[in-house]
């Protein structure tokens, strides 16, 4: 393994770890459900997926490619935000306050959560 590619995966992997960490941080100190849930979904699923793709190119490097280590990524890369995006929006409908100083709320009088029984 040549020097380049270690130094690739030490940037992949260190910047999977540092965006991970943020998003720790950011789950711990943020006011409500929605940021926090933003910094899990967003933040850890970048930091995850670097660390996986430093992970995949250290073993591809080395002669062993792993295609498990590929899928990995793709689940993540699908379902984390999906995930998220249905975590926040069942917050929004079950009546969970936003933080006061957070943006508008454009969906305010638009849907109510009576009528999500039909949806």
């Amino acid at each position: 393994m040549t020097t380049t590619i270690e130094i690739i995966v030490l940037i992949c992997i260190g910047l999977g770890v540092f965006l991970t960490l943020v998003a720790a941080f950011g789950i711990i100190r943020l006011p409500d459900v929605y940021t926090r849930n933003h910094a899990a979904s967003k933040s850890s699923t970048l930091g995850v997926m670097l660390i996986l793709v430093g992970t995949f190119i250290y073993f591809y490097a080395s002669g062993n490619s792993n295609t498990r280590l590929i899928l990995a990524i793709v689940f993540i890369f699908i379902t984390s935000p999906v995930g998220g995006h249905l975590i926040n929006r069942a917050a929004y409908y079950t009546g969970v306050k936003m933080w006061e100083k957070s943006a508008r709320d454009d969906l305010k009088g638009k849907i109510h959560t009576k009528d999500m029984s039909n949806h």
